[in-house]
Formats: C-alpha cells, structure tokens, sequence
C-alpha cells in the first residue's frame, strides 16, 4: 500500500499540470525569429521553447529606464504597442552583450493572446525591438512580409520547422542580422552573410562615427605592393538629408578623386567617374539595400557580386581563399560644384580616423563582436538652439526618422527639420510660427508622448500652447513661451491632438543669446549671426544649424569680393578663427589677411561650429585690402555663410571648398537689431533703368531738340511738342526713381550712380519752374531786356546740363548693375547705349547742318527787304497754360502796297 503522502501528491498532479501553461503544447514550439532592432541596438534570435517561455541568444541591447519590460502586443503599429501589456517580470533595466535568456511568460499570458513580442518602455512608449510572431489572421505558418525592413521584419522559422520549405522565398530576416561579425576596431564592425546561390554576399559596415563620416570596405587586388592602389572598395555614408547610400569606388592614387588638365582621372574615385557614366549598372554594381543612424551608431548594409562582370575597377573575390581586405573611416566631403560626387577624404588627416586592411575568408564562421556598439553621443536628431526675436517656424510632414518609433505617420517639423531637439535659454523668450495645420495644435509639457496626457489620466504639466495654438502657412499663429528658473531641464513639445509628433526641448542656463544684444538667422535658417554694438567696434558670434567640418561667414553680396571670417577645429582640437579675402571662385582666390581681430573662440558642440570675435569697425591701416573692410553700423551690412567638411590653416586646396553656402546674402541692420534678405533685384532695376532710358534717351532729348531746330515752322507746334515731350520725360522719370526707391527703401547717396541721377533729377525739375518766371518777352521792334537775355541763357545751359548729368546717371548705372550681380548681359547693354548715344550725336550734327544751311537760304532770299522788329517767333504762350494764344495772327498787315496787274483787252 503506497504512503499517503505520495497518494496526495498523485492526486494533485493533475490539477498543478492543469494550472501550469508548460505542460500545454502550443503549434508554435519551435518557432524562431530575429529580433527587429528598432533603437537601443537591440538584436538577437529569439526561439518559442513552449507554452510559456521563450529563449533569446546572441541578445545584444543598450540600456533604457527601469520600465524595459518584454511586452506582447496585436501589431507592431503604435496604436497595438500603446494597447500592449507586460508579459513577463524580467527586468530589461542594463546593456546585455551577446547573452543567452530564457523568459517565462507572465501571468495568464499566452501564445494565442500574442502576435507580436517587443521590448518597450512603457514611460516613453519607445519599442526598442521587437518580432512578429504571426500574422493579423494568426496563421504562424504563413507569416507575412513586414511592410518597413527597419522596424517590422518578417520571422524565420526554425531549421526544422515544416514552414521554412513552404516559404523560404517569402521569409527574410531583419537587414540588421547577418551570420558573421568582424570587430575591424573599437568603433567599427564588419557584419557579412555569404549567399552561394547567388554568388553574392551582403556587407553590413557599423561604426559610431557622426553622420559627416564614410565607412569604406573592399578588396586590395591581388599581388599589389601596396594594398590601398588598385584596390575595390565601397564607400558608404549619409548624404545632407540623412539619405544612405552605398558606392563602388576604385583607388589609383594616394589622393582625393581629382580631374588632371589632361583629362584624367585618379585618386579615390567611384567606378562611374572613370567611364563617364554607366547607364546599365555594368561598373556601379554594388547594391545598396538598407541603411540607418540610431543611438549615435551608422548602420549601412549593401549587397556585392563576387565574381563581376567588371574586370578592369572590381576585384574578384574567392569564397574559399583568404584575401586581403582594407577598410577606412574618415570625413566625407559633400558634393559641389566642381566635383559632383562624394569625397572620401584621407582617413589619417582628422582626429578620430582610422584604416587598415587584413586577410579575410568570407566563408569561415566569425562572430567577435561581444555587444552593442555604445556611442558617446547618442543623440542623431538635428539640434536647434532656439534664438531671441527669431521665430521658430513649425510646420508637419512625413516621419522619415523619427527618433522614437513607433510613431504617427505625421510628425511635427521645426525650420524644415523632422522632429530636432530644441535647446531653449532661461529667461529667454521663444516664439514658434505654428503652420502646421488645423489638426495639430502646438503644446510644451512635461510628458514625453504627448497628446494630451491628462486625458488618460497621467501626469501631466503645460508649460505653454494648447487648443488655441494652430494655423496654416496663410494664417500661422504665434506662441511665445519664456522658460524660466522653475522650468525643468527636459520638457518636450507636441501635439496637442495626437501623440508622439514631436520631441525634446532642452533648457539651460545662459548662451549665446545672454552674451550679443542682437541676433538674426542667415539665409535658408542654416546659421545664425550674433553682434553686439560699442563705440568704436563690434562682437560678432556665428553659430551653425546643422552639423559641418568647419563655418564660414562672409561680408558681401557673393562669395567673390567679400571678407570671410572661417571658425574651424584642427586635428588637436583646438579652435581657430581666420580671416580671408576672397576674389575668386577657386582655392586659389581664397587669400589671407592679418585683420586685427581679438576674443576669437571656437567650439565644436554635437557636431554644431560655433565661433566669436571682436573686431574694430574701421581697421587702423593702410595699404592692404583688409583695410578697407569697414562695418558702417548706419547702412545694412550684407552677410552671407559656408559650411564644409574640413578646413586647413595653410596650403587651401579644392577639399576646402563649401558644401553648402547660403543663396542671397542677409541684409543686416545693425542698429535697429534685425535683418531682412537681400531680393533679387534685378526685374526691379531693369524696370528702373528702361523708364530712365526712355526720359533721358528718348523724351528730354526730343525736346530740346524741338525748341532748338523747328521754330521755323509756322505756328506754335514746336513749343507744343517741346513742352509735352518735356513734361512727359520728367513724369516717366520721377516714376522710375519712386519705383526704384520703394524696392530699395531709399536712397543710399554714397553711390556715385544715386549722385548723377540727384543731380540730373534736380535740374530737369528746375525747367519748368524756370519757365514760369521767366521775363516777357519784348514787343516786335523792341530791344531784349538783360534779364530776358539772362533767362534764355540760363534755360538753354540747365537743360543741357540735365542732360549730360542724365547720360552720365544711365552710364553709371550700367557700372553699378554689373558690380552688384557680375551681369553678364551688362556689356552689352552698355555698348547699346553708346551706339545709341553716338547715333543721337550723329542726328544733332545732321540737323545742325541743316539749321545752317536754312538760315543762309533765308537771308539769301530775304536780302534788300529788311524789317524792324523781333523776327524771333512769339513765345508768349504760359508753361502752365499751353493752350493760350502763342504766336500773332499771320493775317496781320505787313505794311507792304500789293500791286495787281489787268489786261489792257480789258
């Protein structure tokens, strides 16, 4: 007879088996899945053991807060997230490195309840990584592809699960997982999984580097005495946009990818730039497939043929042999002008950088890399520091990379950036232009989601906005909040009426702000300028809005002829701040000056160039051209701005130049502390400048060639003519001179063209006032008074006089175009108007001669009949009454017997 202990313990068996969910076999025993990194750097292979636990190996994750927790949830949307529930009581609170877990399931939950697994933080609603389990329908055999390769992965079945044949061609795994790992150095990995089917292998290049880096792998070429000349390397990076992309380069000399005179190319060049272009993808035959920056770690991975159908640029790789391999990071040169293509620039010039190369066999099983990468700065979003009187523009757009997934298709954008990190100053006001629609209403709160908090009953404090605060680009409203003492050191901003569109705001003590009086942004928000006015000098600040090797302000209306001042860190770290006259478009034009410039500082913050100086308003020199950079604080100082990758204190070469500049200068107003940008105003001008043509080409002159050469035609017609044409020129140029002046806003009288142009203006408006006290004129037979005499002389040399001051306004206004916009059609227009002046000269001339011979004639034929009197013609007509009688009746006697001969038939 068995104990009663063990009977009991019989008898309750069955009821503890029943409690207990292990006991249970669940479909999905066996099942396997890669973890989809979302953030954190979260990966790993996660396997269902049973009914209520699962296994994760390879677990790699940085650490979050202490409310981590596995999760399960019904779709790996933010809706599903958000309604998600813990499923296990493991903490997730530390950095796991490559480690091996098992996870019980928590509570009554279970397989069936679960579709997707995740690791959330429920304090942030972030998802750091997660694997879908099943599809919305819940078959698990038949799991469906993840609409985003980032975030939503599709699972892989286990090795012998009977779903792994059925759907081998439809399952993928997450592009952040691959069979091998390679830790290259401390900060750089490379991931790889060969494909024998295809003949091809996937790379997978991560390091924590900023986004201005390059990755680049590749194969040196076989026998080489160096391993760097002739080898195949793919050079990867992100573009100013945040874009990935990959590329086939090809290395022929120790330099940057350079166009010689005669045509060749060498250096470190992409396979395309050698051939010219390659329309089928015959040369460029790396293939980019997927691309990221999270937590400070740059993640690109591309795919590559091992045998290419290109001979002459790629290396052939054999799987099975060990080949030498070179890798590289270093400062990434953008685009520009000149060179329209990436340049990796030399990877052992900056701080920082690294190369190497080592015998690599693709085929061999390699996985070294112990953990996640784990940057310093972990902060990817573009920072902006937020700046007194300066509005912050706030608009909505796609979420592109959004710094917490999951997130809502829209997010909120601020001066054309996705979701940035605003860094505010205590005592500071800040004003947002909201634009971003009438379904998002722009708050500050403390809570990190958003969207109205309190109304899920969570904690929650509004600093500023609300309801009230939405608006469109046609009708923005305003919201100006002032962090002050009280204000924590995080707050966030977002929408009022959806959750997670927005994202960080950080306040700090003091800046930029609290040390200029005055602060504007330069062209396209790029970068921002600061000064501060004394007696006889001034403190300037210039700060970057994104991140850049170096920052570059300028005075003058373009690069060529301005005064630059370059804010740069060398290889040390240390700052500079130079200065440099610039007459030209190439390093070669960039000179420098010994301006006397004091208090320089430069830093370096995230990424972010930040430079000050003080210099003198007029520099206390003669000679040299930095002596006639003089700031005038009365009149708008037009400032313009440059970023690049690097800079160097001597020996400026093409890697120097800009990779982005500003499009039109800043006209700043120092006085009155604002600025306002410079138009394009040369529709304006060339309105200006065709009316003064036509009253000081054409209708001033047409008059006074009416008074002086058709008087003798009978009646007043030539005073008519003269008057309206006089009258008509004047009124078209005061038209031209108001047009020009209201686009301009004034009149600057330190030009020499403004200076003409007063002038002539002035003498064409004495004439009629001329003409309304003028003496009368004397009666036939009269002698001319002296003041009759005085005002017809002073009549005739004003008028002239307004005419050579006229053609020399126009003359110097073709100067003053050219000078401002470097013209190209100024010459012309110029050599225009002097065949039209020398025409105008040759007519005057011809109807001089004219004149003569007429007045010869008339005394010819008048001669024996003299007469008495005035023969000039009556010019008694009033200027201001034209149409009053001018001339006497024709009809009048002459005083002459008229004699009439008869026939004598008669």
């Amino acid at each position: 007879m068995a104990p009663l202990p063990l009977l009991l313990f019989l008898a309750l068996l069955p009821v503890a088996v029943a409690g207990d969910g292990c006991a249970k076999n669940t479909t999905l025993a066996g099942f396997e899945a890669d973890l989809a990194m979302a953030q954190h750097q979260v990966r790993g292979v996660v396997r269902i053991v049973d009914g209520c636990s699962f296994s994760v190996r390879r677990f790699d994750m940085l650490a979050g807060s202490d409310q981590v927790r596995w999760w399960g949830a019904a779709g790996d949307d933010f809706r599903n997230l958000s309604l998600g529930s813990q499923i296990s009581d493991m903490p997730l609170n530390r950095t796991y490195r490559n480690e091996s877990l098992t996870v019980r399931l928590w509570g009554n939950a279970t397989w069936d309840q679960i579709t997707v697994l995740a690791i959330w933080d429920e304090a942030s609603a972030s998802d750091f990584g997660h694997v879908v389990i099943r599809n919305a329908t819940g078959n698990e055999t038949e799991p469906s592809l993840a609409p985003s390769p980032g975030l939503s992965p599709a699972p892989s079945p286990a090795p012998d699960s009977p779903a792994l044949a059925k759907n081998r061609s439809r399952i993928r795994r997450p592009p952040t997982m691959f069979d091998n790992c390679l830790t290259l150095s401390p900060i750089f990995r490379l991931r790889w999984s060969l494909y024998p089917e295809s003949d091809s292998v996937d790379f997978g290049l991560e390091a924590t580097v900023g986004s201005e880096y390059y990755m680049a792998f590749g194969w040196a070429k076989p026998d080489s005495s160096s391993p760097m000349i002739g080898s195949d390397v793919t050079v990867t990076g992100f573009t100013e946009e945040g874009i990935p992309f990959a590329e086939d380069y090809f290395i022929t000399a120790y330099s940057e990818c350079l166009l010689n005179k005669d045509g060749k190319v060498e250096g470190v060049c992409p396979d395309t730039i050698y051939e010219g272009s390659d329309p089928i993808g015959l040369v460029n035959n790396t293939e980019f497939l997927y691309g990221h920056r999270r937590d400070g770690v740059a993640f690109v991975r591309y795919k590559r043929p091992l045998a290419s159908v290109d001979e002459k640029y790629d290396v052939p790789v054999n799987r099975t042999e060990n080949m030498t391999v070179i890798w590289a990071l270093g400062i990434l040169r953008p685009p520009d002008s000149l060179r329209p293509y990436y340049l990796p620039q030399y990877h052992g010039s900056s701080q920082g950088t690294a190369y190497g190369y080592l015998r690599l066999n693709v085929s061999e099983q390699v996985d070294d890399c112990l953990g996640p990468l784990d940057a310093e700065d972990k902060e990817d979003q573009d920072l902006i520091i937020a700046v007194a009187k300066t509005p912050l523009i706030v608009t909505s757009g796609p979420a592109l990379h959004y710094p917490n997934p999951p997130n809502p298709s829209k997010v909120l954008y601020i001066n054309k950036k996705e979701a940035p990190s605003l860094r505010v100053e205590r005592g500071v006001p800040v004003t947002f232009s909201i634009q971003a629609g009438h379904d998002v209403a722009l708050y500050i709160t403390s809570n990190a989601i958003g969207g109205n908090a309190t109304l899920r009953n969570m904690t929650e404090v509004i600093y500023a906005g609300g309801s009230q605060f939405e608006g469109v680009p046609a009708s923005p409203t305003e919201l100006t909040w002032s962090p002050d003492r009280n204000t924590p050191d995080q707050v966030y901003y977002h929408s009022l009426f959806e959750q997670k569109m927005g994202w960080k705001i950080h306040v700090v003590d003091g800046g930029l702000s609290d040390m200029y009086n005055n602060s504007v942004l330069l062209d396209d928000q790029q970068a921002s300028f600061f000064w501060t006015l004394s007696e006889d000098s001034i403190s300037i600040a210039a700060r970057g809005e994104k991140k850049s090797g170096y920052l570059a302000i300028g005075f003058g209306s373009g690069m060529i002829n301005s005064y630059a001042y370059v804010g740069w860190i060398d290889d040390n770290g240390k700052g500079h701040v130079d200065t440099y006259w610039i007459d030209g478009k190439d390093a070669m034009s960039v000179h420098p000056t010994s301006e006397n410039i004091s208090h320089m500082r430069c830093r370096q913050d995230n990424g972010i160039m930040t430079f000050e100086f003080t210099r003198p308003l007029s520099p206390s020199c003669s000679g040299k051209i930095e002596c006639k950079n003089i700031i005038d604080p009365t009149t708008p100082l037009k400032v313009i701005w440059a970023m690049g990758a690097q800079w160097s204190e001597d020996d400026l070469s093409e890697r120097n130049m800009h990779s982005v500049t500003s499009n039109r200068p800043v006209r700043v107003l120092l006085l009155r502390g604002s600025a306002e940008a410079e138009q394009d105003l040369r529709p304006v001008l060339a309105v200006h400048g065709f009316m003064m043509f036509v009253a000081w080409g054409i209708l001033l002159p047409g008059g006074i060639l009416a008074a002086r050469y058709l008087k003798h035609v009978k009646g007043d017609g030539w005073y008519q003519l003269h008057v309206y044409l006089q009258y008509s020129g004047i009124a078209i140029m005061l038209l031209g001179v108001l047009f020009a002046a209201a686009e301009l806003r004034g009149f600057y009288l330190s030009s020499v063209h403004v200076k003409f142009g007063i002038t002539a203006i002035l003498l064409a408006c004495s004439q009629p006032i001329n003409a309304c006290v003028r003496p009368k004129r004397p009666a036939n037979g009269e002698v001319a008074s002296s003041k009759r005499i005085l005002w017809e002389y002073f009549h005739v040399i004003i008028g002239r006089s307004a005419i050579v001051a006229g053609v020399a306004s126009l003359f110097s206004g073709m100067k003053h175009l050219a000078q401002r916009y470097d013209s190209e059609n100024v010459q012309e227009l110029t050599w225009a108007l002097v065949l039209w002046i020398l025409a105008f000269v040759l007519l005057v001339m011809y109807l001089e001669y004219m004149e003569v011979k007429r007045r010869r004639t008339d005394r010819s034929h008048l001669r024996g009949n003299w007469v008495l009197g005035n023969s000039e013609e009556d010019d008694s007509v009033d200027l201001l009454r034209p149409e009053s009688t001018a001339t006497k009746s024709e009809s009048q006697s002459s005083g002459m017997m008229e004699v009439q001969l008869e026939p004598l038939s008669r």
